[in-house]
């Protein structure tokens, strides 16, 4: 289990993530949405230490953020940044292989390769493991650094906007792939979403943040509700029911 306690950032005496206390982890896959500036992706950062709280405490499986060795940690948890700063000259399957690094430290075994192999195929980039990054569409790249966190091997996935500058048939062939992820494979995937109609299809659970606090924490359909959207964005939302599913729709 992830759990954040009385976590707090502050920056240039901004708070950004505001006292919040929450855990993820029971889900296959719980979707984090809000406006910009809310405190997703700094919620992201402290989990995953690449920024530090100015108070409270964070934990991975009992093991303390602050102090867990980056090996150990980087076995239980993947994250995935929405801005990879990664080698365009990199191919496919250089970049698969360093999901391998907290395992292996840079000396693939037999093992490591198998990983690699299953997480080369399961995103179906086979035909793309010999090209550089520069080389593939969005869409392309994006399943290249996804198989990258699923060769990781850990139980924790955390996804950062991994929709950015997705077309629409992208994006929804990154939430299917997430969605399986959950299912198939047994991870419990936490990411960061900014289209509350995807949240609501692909996941178990939404936690919706505003002004660095968590505002609705609950399954994905009772947080689609027109009260507690427009709470969340400060904007008038109305949620329809199509084929079954709640529907956002937003008005200027």
């Amino acid at each position: 289990m992830i759990a954040l306690e009385g976590v707090t950032k502050r920056y240039a005496g901004q708070t950004v993530v505001d006292d919040v206390s929450i855990s993820f982890g029971g889900e296959g896959v719980t979707a984090l949405i809000g406006p910009n500036g809310a405190g997703k992706s700094t919620l992201f950062g402290l989990v995953g230490r690449l920024v530090r709280p100015d108070a409270g405490r964070v934990t991975v499986d009992g093991l303390d953020v602050a102090t867990t060795s980056s090996q150990e940690l980087a076995r239980r948890l993947a994250v995935l940044r929405q801005d990879n700063h990664v080698a365009a000259r990199l191919t496919v399957h250089d970049l698969v292989e360093f999901g391998r690094f907290p395992h292996s430290r840079g000396r693939l075994t037999v093992a490591d390769r198998e990983h690699i192999e299953r997480a080369i195929a399961y995103l179906e980039l086979d035909a793309y493991r010999g090209r550089f990054l520069d080389e593939l569409s969005g869409g392309q790249r994006q399943r290249a650094f996804i198989a990258m966190v699923l060769a990781q091997d850990t139980e924790y996935v955390l996804l950062d906007e991994p929709l950015n500058n997705l077309d629409l048939r992208h994006m929804t062939e990154i939430m299917r792939l997430v969605r399986e992820m959950a299912d198939q494979l047994g991870k419990r995937v936490v990411t960061v979403l900014h289209d509350v109609n995807f949240a609501a299809t692909y996941a178990d659970r939404i936690v919706a943040m505003r002004e660095g606090r968590v505002v609705a924490d609950a399954p994905a359909r009772e947080v689609m509700r027109p009260e507690v959207l427009a709470a969340v964005y400060d904007t008038t939302v109305d949620v329809r029911e199509i084929d079954g599913r709640p529907v956002a729709l937003y008005y200027g």
